[in-house]
């Protein structure tokens, strides 16, 4: 075996402490819900309410490390949230910006990715393009990537969604969420993680041409019947199920980006969320409202509802932060 020092001056992502002895483990990337087992969702959640309560889940093996932190696009919460995270868990953080690497310069992502496997832990990354960037940061095997957020989906802010939803409402395994507006991919990574949990159900009610892409669709109401799970999209704003849980919904332009049709606001005016339509659908003992925000109040929903007694979205953004020190720990094998 190898002595003390010389581990500690390797990266430790692919390596757990165990009573002193070394014990190899299988790089983790988290580029996408799918990358977990059911059983590894709910530890996750677990992981981020214990989080949240002041409490520490064992050693982090994060203490003395340095978290690389990679955002080619503006953020509020996440690039928050995961730097503290890193921070919380004992590391150090390094921002990179969009002209910050020699990707700029015609570097290989995959030759990047080697090198910066050499001085960080892990790498946290927000593109808003495809994960394609990301599989080939994922190539190498000595430095978990995180998706902090791609086009197709946003593993990460699912994590939140759900520790949310346990803290708030007590339980997952029998709720009901209706998610309205666009199937974006914070629409996409939710299906996926309730697809995964028995009993839990969700109901999209998106404008027509705006909904969860067929595929990604298939693919959660695939899980989901094998988890006793339900997935539903629809575009019948007249037709929303009532004495939901949860009501959700998110920005209708996902990071600001355009859309091609100048008229598409017309289509999603009816989705915002007043509050005549959380009385419509609410359950007597109480139905929380969520948003993964920014929100732009008056369009996707109202002053009243954000700002209400049933609104847990402020609680939300905190849980980007609890979720991340999950993802992280996940990441690095200490959960």
């Amino acid at each position: 075996m190898k002595n003390f020092a010389s581990l500690v001056d390797s990266p430790l992502s692919a390596r757990v402490f165990a009573s002193g002895v070394e014990k190899e483990i299988k790089t983790r990337h988290l580029l996408s819900i799918l990358d977990f087992k059911s059983n590894e969702i709910l530890k996750l959640v677990e992981a981020a309410v214990a989080f949240a309560a002041g409490e520490e889940i064992g050693p982090s093996s994060f203490r003395g490390r340095t978290v690389g932190i990679y955002f080619r696009r503006s953020s509020t919460r996440t690039r928050t949230s995961f730097t503290v995270a890193a921070h919380r868990l004992g590391a150090q953080t390094i921002h990179f910006g969009p002209n910050d690497l020699q990707l700029t310069t015609g570097e290989t992502v995959e030759d990047t990715a080697r090198v910066l496997s050499g001085f960080l832990e892990a790498l946290v990354i927000r593109t808003n393009d495809s994960l394609s960037e990301m599989k080939l940061f994922a190539k190498q095997d000595r430095m978990p990537v995180i998706n902090a957020m791609s086009d197709d989906e946003h593993p990460t802010q699912a994590i939140a969604d759900l520790a949310t939803m346990q803290e708030a409402l007590g339980r997952l395994d029998d709720l009901h969420v209706l998610y309205l507006g666009e199937g974006n991919n914070t629409a996409a990574a939710l299906a996926f993680a309730i697809a995964m949990i028995r009993g839990m159900r969700l109901t999209l009610v998106t404008p027509a041409g705006y909904g969860l892409p067929n595929d990604q669709l298939e693919t959660a109401q695939l899980i989901a019947r094998e988890s006793r799970a339900e997935i539903r999209q629809h575009h019948r704003i007249d037709q929303l199920p009532r004495n939901v849980d949860v009501v959700y919904t998110t920005r209708w332009q996902t990071m600001g980006a355009p859309k091609a049709d100048p008229q598409w606001k017309l289509k999603f005016k009816p989705y915002g969320v007043t509050q005549e339509l959380m009385a419509k659908v609410s359950k007597p003992s109480g139905t929380i409202f969520l948003h993964d925000l920014p929100a732009v109040r008056g369009d996707d929903v109202a002053d009243e509802v954000l700002d209400g007694p049933q609104s847990k979205a402020f609680r939300q953004a905190e849980y980007k932060l609890f979720g991340a020190m999950a993802a992280l720990s996940w990441c690095i094998g200490d959960l």
